[in-house]
């Protein structure tokens, strides 16, 4: 028979591995999170993103760059025409032809984006593995990297379509980058701080000399 302290760990540890599951999809297939000005021209996901940075600075050969895009571009290409993108003309469907000859100022203007968004991708693939606080450190970087933009107002534009926008898909990613972490509740019981017991002041028996 199950303990009560068992069951609640085995619970916990099913929902650390459904919400990193969960963030695993929404950044793979490249569900839209923001829209932000980058070297592609505007990205929307943590992928296109690092794709782009991954890119102009030859850090990884173009196939594996490629090969991080194909799933999301599939998704997208089977929902909007029910077509599959072709592997030859990845980059230029994510714009990536000439982000090499592109300014870098755009990136560094942004480093907590670019900076979350590496942390993102690849605490959604190790965490498919083993989840861990990575997520949750990339999701926190993107919207510090979104709230700084919007305070200062880097990217005011008249159009729309170029100006900094934040999906309410970014709630959900919230929510399962914090769910993904596993908690030691035995180790913060532990490390609880003891609370002191206060005791009774005893009365003296003597009695008081009138």
């Amino acid at each position: 028979m199950a303990t009560p302290s068992s069951s609640s760990k085995g619970w916990i540890s099913n929902i650390t591995s459904v919400a990193s599951r969960v963030y695993f999809f929404l950044i793979i297939l490249q569900i839209p999170l923001f829209r932000v000005p980058c070297r592609a021209g505007m990205c929307a996901t943590p992928i296109h993103v690092t794709s782009s940075q991954l890119i102009a600075s030859d850090i990884f050969p173009t196939p594996v760059v490629k090969a991080l895009l194909y799933p999301g571009a599939v998704v997208h290409g089977l929902l909007q025409d029910m077509t599959v993108p072709s592997w030859d003309n990845l980059l230029d469907i994510y714009n990536l032809t000439s982000v090499k000859e592109a300014s870098a100022v755009t990136d560094l203007q942004r480093l907590e984006v670019l900076a979350g968004s590496y942390f993102s991708v690849a605490g959604a693939l190790v965490g498919i593995l083993k989840p861990g606080r990575m997520s949750m450190f990339g999701t926190l970087l993107i919207i510090w990297g979104l709230i700084k933009e919007g305070i200062l107002g880097k990217s005011a534009s008249p159009d729309p379509t170029k100006s900094v926008y934040v999906y309410p898909t970014m709630l959900i990613v919230v929510l399962c980058a914090f769910s993904s972490i596993k908690y030691d509740m035995k180790k913060f019981a532990k490390n609880a701080p003891a609370r002191p017991i206060a005791k009774p002041v005893q009365r003296s028996s003597k009695s008081k000399l009138k």
